[in-house]
């Protein structure tokens, strides 16, 4: 297959997905296939190619072979009428071969990780809008594997040891030797006995039932600190599940949300509140009494404020998860236009309206003329 490349055939890239290349070959085999093409020699070379090229690349095995050596294991280079001879007949895989020759080898003494880290573990923690502003302490549980006390994660019986593996001797790996047509080759493999950790148990632990783990609930108090958010993920070192054979946990992450705030709306480090005032309050100007984090205070709203106008509270809002400050609370003024009226306030209504020139009833009350009158006070 030497100077053969599947992916040039099919013309789509070293990394292109299993769906884009069955969609590659299809649209070449429908525009190649001999019924399309009759007595057309080269259009039926051009088909086989695409058919070769499909088989490697959507064959997990057979690509990766092709991407680490170039070649795959049913067709060696140089091996001429042998091409078709592969490990179903010399029960070896060419892949194998290349693997001994050029990396993947062993040392006989040193045996795959036996202390292998712990999974991570994640739990979800709901805080009220304040805890999640100033911070608070929680106690979280989470369902993790814990090393089994009774064999300390040993997974061997109370009293007894682990003992060494007496196919690899220790080693994690066992050797295999082949004939193959390329000479005796001799090719390095996971013990399967001790599945590369060098030791077994003759007498597992009853309560673990060898391994050395058990599923149990931890329970941790955690200090949350101040301003975490929606979405916040915490980490907690060593508090995952424990690792295999006495290696060290994983990590705890605990995902943080948020409940809703009768008042506020948080966006960030500020937080916002929508403040109602009055016709009268609004034109007249008016001193409130606004909620904050921290309880009340004193809000000075000058005359003339219109709909919309801004104020602010520094250093109100949220602190900063990682750097020193807050936010500021964000009030925003919506004037209240009442909208049902007793006779009482209709008529104090018209009497304002009469003293400002403002006509309220629906005689010459148009848009235009509106403008002309505001226009024209100008």
């Amino acid at each position: 297959m030497a100077g053969f490349d599947p992916y040039g055939t099919l013309g789509v890239s070293r990394d292109a997905a299993p769906e884009d290349i069955k969609k590659a070959y299809r649209n070449l085999a429908r525009k190649y296939h001999p019924d399309h093409n009759p007595n057309d020699s080269s259009a039926e070379t051009r088909f086989k190619e695409v058919k070769k090229a499909y088989d490697i690349l959507s064959d997990p095995g057979r690509r990766q072979e092709y991407d680490s050596y170039g070649v795959t294991g049913d067709e060696q280079p140089g091996a001429g009428g042998f091409s078709g001879f592969g490990a179903e007949g010399f029960g070896f895989n060419f892949g194998d071969i290349f693997e001994t020759m050029f990396g993947g080898g062993f040392s006989a003494g040193e045996p795959q990780s036996r202390n292998r880290r712990g999974a991570d573990a994640s739990v979800d923690l709901n805080l009220s809008f304040e805890e999640a502003v100033f911070g608070a302490e929680k106690e979280v549980a989470a369902r993790v594997m814990a090393a089994c006390e009774e064999c300390q994660g040993t997974g061997a019986r109370d009293g007894t040891a682990r003992n060494q593996c007496s196919q690899c001797k220790g080693s994690g790996r066992v050797q295999m030797v082949q004939n193959t047509i390329l000479g005796r080759v001799v090719q390095s493999r996971t013990c399967p006995k001790c599945g590369g950790v060098g030791t077994v148990i003759l007498q597992p632990c009853p309560n673990c039932r060898g391994q050395g783990r058990v599923e149990a609930i931890t329970r941790k108090k955690i200090n949350i600190p101040a301003g975490v958010d929606e979405g916040t993920r915490l980490r907690v070192s060593g508090s995952g599940h424990a690792g295999s054979l006495g290696g060290p946990p994983g990590d705890l992450y605990i995902n943080i949300s948020v409940g809703k705030h009768e008042y506020f709306e948080r966006k960030g480090q500020n937080i916002y509140l929508t403040v109602p005032v009055g016709l009268a309050q609004a034109a007249m100007g008016v001193e409130l009494e606004v909620p904050t984090l921290e309880g009340p205070r004193r809000l000075k709203v000058p005359a003339g404020t219109e709909s919309g106008a801004v104020f602010r509270f520094s250093g109100r809002g949220v602190p900063n998860l990682n750097r020193g400050g807050r936010g500021d609370q964000v009030m925003t003024v919506e004037i209240e236009v009442p909208k049902r009226l007793s006779p009482e306030q209709k008529e104090a209504l018209r009497r304002y309206a009469k003293a400002s020139g403002e006509t309220v009833e629906n005689i010459d009350n148009s848009l235009a003329s509106r403008l002309k009158r505001a226009l024209g006070r100008r």
